[in-house]
């Protein structure tokens, strides 16, 4: 059913707690792995770079091998981009805080309104 997840990961607490659903999903269907780190201006790139190492290795370790995509832009124009070139069959991203409060759209919102998938919002 699900034989492409993007699993876009960033620095937030969230996104690694989100790390084990896709997991999950991923041995569950037998499915191939994208990683997605958006940097976006004025981030980090050394750090960005070595988070995708780490949570590259920490799904190696699960025994899932993954693909690694890095771009720049927009987080949430950027992931619905990358869904669509690979072929997604779902995104599985955290909330990072979204409240129904706020003015400001959260990044999950966005990517719901703009994904050519499911995604799956993981609180």
């Amino acid at each position: 059913m699900f034989k492409t997840v993007l699993f876009p990961i960033d620095r937030s607490r969230q996104a690694m707690d989100t790390a084990a659903v896709a997991l999950q999903l991923v041995q569950e269907h037998g499915s191939r792995l994208v990683l997605l780190s958006v940097v976006e201006p004025g981030d980090d790139e050394p750090a960005v770079a070595q988070l995708l190492e780490q949570a590259r290795g920490s799904f190696q370790q699960a025994g899932v091998t993954c693909e690694v995509i890095e771009r720049e832009g927009k987080a949430a124009f950027v992931i619905g981009d990358v869904a669509d070139e690979i072929d997604a069959d779902v995104i599985v991203m955290g909330t990072r805080g979204i409240t129904l409060e706020s003015d400001q759209e959260s990044t999950a919102a966005r990517v719901i309104q703009l994904a050519p998938c499911p995604v799956l919002v993981v609180p």
